[in-house]
């Protein structure tokens, strides 16, 4: 586990810089970051980075891996090795900024919960599934059936 000292990130928490390297990492990946409306947000995002966390976050991004990998569960996301004990506690207190072990990327803690409803929030509504008269039909045999066994038995 690798911590970087919080002097270097100009008046803002470990967790406010990792969440805006995310940010900015959504952007870059996402879907036409060449737009001007990107374009701007990504060099709103690099101006308020401090630019030895950038730094590393660049290397990261030259060689076709993300730089922040969110962590959810007792996993690095991206390679997929085991963290540390110690290493989660740290994420969950948000004190400083922490380093996978294994591959080098910034690890951000969120709660299985949180990420459940993002991922609700951006997903469509799902259709209401409606019974149909077939699966009445069916229950209904279904029951005349059992009752005609009960008389079988009965006799």
């Amino acid at each position: 586990m690798e911590c970087l000292p919080s002097e270097t990130m100009n008046n803002m928490s470990s967790v406010e810089v990792i969440e805006l390297l995310y940010q900015l990492q959504e952007i870059e990946l996402g879907e036409n970051p060449d737009s001007p409306k990107n374009q701007k947000a990504i060099a709103e995002l690099r101006e308020k980075l401090p630019p030895n966390i950038l730094g590393h976050y660049d290397r990261l991004m030259k060689r076709g891996k993300k730089g922040v990998s969110i962590v959810s569960g007792t996993n690095c996301p991206e390679c997929h090795m085991t963290l540390p004990t110690g290493t989660r506690a740290q994420l969950m207190r948000g004190d400083d900024i922490v380093l996978c072990d294994t591959c080098a990327r910034y690890l951000l803690y969120r709660p299985i919960v949180q990420q459940a409803v993002k991922a609700a929030a951006k997903a469509k509504p799902a259709a209401k599934k409606t019974t149909t008269a077939k699966t009445t039909k069916t229950t209904k045999t279904t029951s005349k059936t059992s009752k005609k066994k009960a008389e079988k038995s009965e006799k």
